[in-house]
């Protein structure tokens, strides 16, 4: 479903990707996990077509996403969900409109149709009868389930996830979790999980990438990160502090 070729990107002297390449599977969930500022979320913008590549190539379902035109990139973007970092919700509307909105813009289904995609979206994601609340009324993990609703009301093949659980306190960043996970059990699409929280991603992930300073230092199934012989990626896995001696022996809790 997505092919990452050879990919650098660079933004002026800064170069954020190295040489990445990575295969997505056909309704798999992959999970990106990597330290803030490793460009995590460079290769979603990549993916959904916010940016091209320096160079290599990004296939989605077989298009070269570099090479569509900006009518195309939109038509592609249909078949593709986005849920933001902090929801990303229009302050202005209220749940039904946010939640409608891609329904709006991108079909001409009646306003009784849309009512009905938008109530079953919103009962999937556990948030029945709040279809005219105001996003201020909202909490943080109510906000991220709408705006996981709206992402998944065109019934997208591709859903990307930046930081899903960033902002929100353990229970609730569970909460969310098992969200993602009985989404992708219902809907059968293929995921991009990007966050740094390995909690989560245990939860959700088919396969792992780890990304280091623009790299892939490691791909494959969870136990298969933790059980890596780089030690780049065992500290990661294992949550070691950056310097070594900053615990000496005593300081442990």
């Amino acid at each position: 479903m997505i092919s990452i070729r050879h990919v650098y990107q660079t933004f002026g002297s800064r170069q954020i990707l190295k040489d990445v390449s990575l295969t997505v599977k056909d309704g798999e969930t992959m999970v990106i996990l990597g330290a803030s500022g490793s460009g995590k979320s460079t290769l979603l913008k990549l993916i959904i077509g916010l940016l091209k590549p320096t160079s290599g190539e990004v296939m989605v379902n077989g298009k070269d996403m570099a090479r569509l035109s900006e009518a195309e990139l939109n038509h592609e973007r249909r078949h593709m969900g986005f849920v933001f970092q902090y929801s990303a919700l229009f302050d202005s509307m209220t749940v039904k409109e946010n939640v409608a909105f891609g329904l709006r813009m991108h079909t001409k289904m009646s306003e009784e149709e849309i009512d009905r995609i938008v109530k079953e979206k919103l009962h999937l994601v556990g948030l029945d009868g709040i279809e005219n609340l105001m996003p201020s009324s909202l909490s943080g993990g109510m906000k991220k389930r709408v705006s996981l609703a709206r992402a998944i009301a065109l019934e997208p093949e591709i859903i990307l996830y930046d930081e899903p659980t960033a902002g929100l306190d353990p229970i609730r960043s569970t909460d969310i979790s098992l969200l993602i996970k009985h989404t992708q059990k219902v809907l059968h699409a293929t995921s991009v999980v990007v966050t740094h929280d390995l909690k989560s991603a245990e939860m959700i992930a088919d396969r792992m990438a780890f990304l280091y300073k623009g790299s892939f230092l490691a791909i494959g199934k969870p136990e298969e990160l933790r059980q890596s012989p780089d030690p780049r990626v065992r500290q990661f896995m294992e949550g070691l502090p950056s310097d070594p001696d900053f615990l000496k022996e005593g300081d442990a809790p």
